[in-house]
């Protein structure tokens, strides 16, 4: 008896990599074996294909089938190859053709009934097979318009089992049944939110502005009702639209956690912003079995929002300070690592102390001083100095408010061009280096020559890193913020008054 074989894909994080399921039909007693270091979803196998197949009518071998998954030391998780398994065993057992089934890519969940249940990952993993050399990948129906997003490639929906071993050549009678579909994506969560709502807070909106452009990170310190949820909701808005690597990237880890991807590209920049009760796990990825992406890979070329950021545990605000240095987040385990992307922009908020009225002038604070410190320390010293911009915001006061009504506010729109115009700049000025935005490039770049500024520019952070105010890696970031000011101001270099703007956004909450 001929051997079936045809091809799956197994994912781990981001990266695909081919398998080849074999199939063997043999004389012996009848059985079935699964074999290639399976998970406990995939050994499950064995029972969806053989009911799917009997109750399609697809005649299941009554002799023992050994089924292979090869290589065999590369650890295979989930239901996604239950579709490959059973067309490679109708293969061995002549039922269809077995040189169509070896020559396609097969990704999909039997349901009992025979029908193809969606999964999870179906792009990430066609677009592996497409740089393996696919050419066609069979997929289920509810995943075939995500499928169809990787260029190159012939996608196949079938609804069925049955449709599957009737497309391969299977002599079967077609029988119509209703494919099983995925949910529609919804629209991203700040659509409808403008940057217009925000009354006062001149500072803050100036800052979000300056975070846009140059892809730098914030911490905004203030009371209850300052408005900080409020301007980290707004900035995903006037960020520019993604481009089409990021889009694609966006979408394979939104296709990877299970979120609905639909027959388009995301091109607008995520926003995650998960409670303070979660896990190390739920923000930077993992799982004991399948490794799945966290908050912060889900916020890939967007927002991570942390609100409430000392109510986090120190461990998950800690781990996030590894992905803000290289942008790349790696799981470990005992057999294999998972990478996934992690360029996100991250935006802490927090309130000055446990009862949130330190500081307000229309409240009086009831925490001790020692409460206050521990409070704030909870948020890390190393991880505070990887912020960028760190800005105190207070509550507006109703003459604040009468005078922002007599004047036009910036909207959405107006900012994000010019949010658009700030990043040309910068990557034209940037071209030479591997580096997009201001907050990627590296402190000896902006200290070196291709700078060129003077110590009279430099003379307000230089007295402060003198008297112990900045950190090396904080004078850098001021310098990085002094040149997203340039950039929006359309100036060449940063002047004096942008180094002394930076460092206000840099210090302001010390001061």
């Amino acid at each position: 008896m001929p051997l079936g074989r045809t091809s799956a894909v197994a994912l781990l994080g981001l990266t695909g990599e081919i398998v080849e399921v074999e199939a063997d039909i043999s004389s012996n007693l009848p059985g079935f074996v699964l074999i290639g270091l399976p998970d406990a979803a995939l050994g499950e196998a064995r029972d969806r294909v053989r009911a799917a197949a009997t109750n399609t009518g697809c005649e299941f071998p009554a002799r023992k089938v050994t089924v292979n998954l090869s290589p065999a030391a590369l650890p295979k998780h989930g239901s996604g190859f239950d579709l490959a398994i059973a067309l490679a065993i109708l293969a061995a057992d002549r039922l269809v053709n077995a040189d169509s089934v070896a020559s396609v890519v097969h990704l999909g969940e039997l349901g009992l009934d025979g029908r193809l249940r969606p999964i999870s990952g179906i792009l990430p993993s066609t677009l592996a097979a497409a740089r393996a050399g696919a050419t066609t990948v069979m997929v289920p129906t509810g995943n075939a318009d995500e499928a169809a997003l990787v260029p190159g490639v012939r996608v196949v929906g079938v609804a069925s089992l049955l449709e599957a071993a009737i497309w391969h050549g299977g002599e079967y009678t077609p029988v119509p049944v209703e494919p099983i579909l995925r949910a529609a994506p919804m629209g991203a969560a700040g659509d409808n939110l403008d940057l217009s709502d925000i009354i006062g807070n001149d500072d803050a909106i100036e800052a979000i502005q300056v975070a846009a452009a140059g892809g730098h990170h914030m911490f905004l310190l203030g009371p209850p009702g300052a408005g900080k949820t409020m301007l980290a909701t707004r900035l995903p808005g006037i960020l520019p639209d993604l481009d089409a690597d990021a889009a694609l990237e966006v979408s394979c880890v939104r296709s990877l956690a299970g979120l609905p991807v639909g027959a388009s590209l995301a091109t607008r920049p995520p926003l995650e912003a998960p409670h303070h009760t979660a896990t190390a796990a739920s923000i930077v990825g993992g799982g004991s079995g399948v490794i799945r992406p966290g908050a912060a890979a889900r916020a890939n070329h967007g927002v991570l929002f942390l609100d409430e950021a000392p109510e986090f545990q120190r461990a998950v605000l800690d781990a996030l300070r590894q992905p803000l240095e290289s942008g790349l987040i790696s799981i470990h385990r005992a057999n294999s690592v998972a990478h996934f992307p992690g360029r996100f922009q991250l935006v802490l908020a927090a309130n000055p102390c446990p009862c949130g009225q330190y500081g307000a002038r229309d409240s009086e604070c009831v925490c001790a001083p020692s409460a206050r410190r521990r409070y704030l320390a909870r948020l890390s010293g190393p991880l505070l100095d990887r912020i960028d911009i760190q800005l105190r915001v207070a509550r507006i006061t109703s003459a604040t408010m009468r005078m922002a009504d007599e004047k036009q506010r910036a909207d959405t729109t107006t900012v994000r061009s010019r949010v658009v115009s700030a990043r040309a700049a910068t990557a034209e000025r940037l071209g030479a280096t591997p580096c997009a935005l201001n907050s990627q490039v590296p402190g000896p770049w902006l200290r070196g020559p291709h700078a060129r500024l003077g110590p009279s520019t430099t003379v307000s952070i230089d007295r402060a890193l003198e008297r112990g105010g900045l950190t090396m890696r904080g004078y850098d970031r001021v310098l990085r913020l002094a040149w997203t000011f340039a950039d929006l101001d359309g100036a060449q270099r940063p002047t004096a008054d942008h180094l002394g703007r930076a460092l206000y956004l840099r210090k302001a909450i010390s001061s």
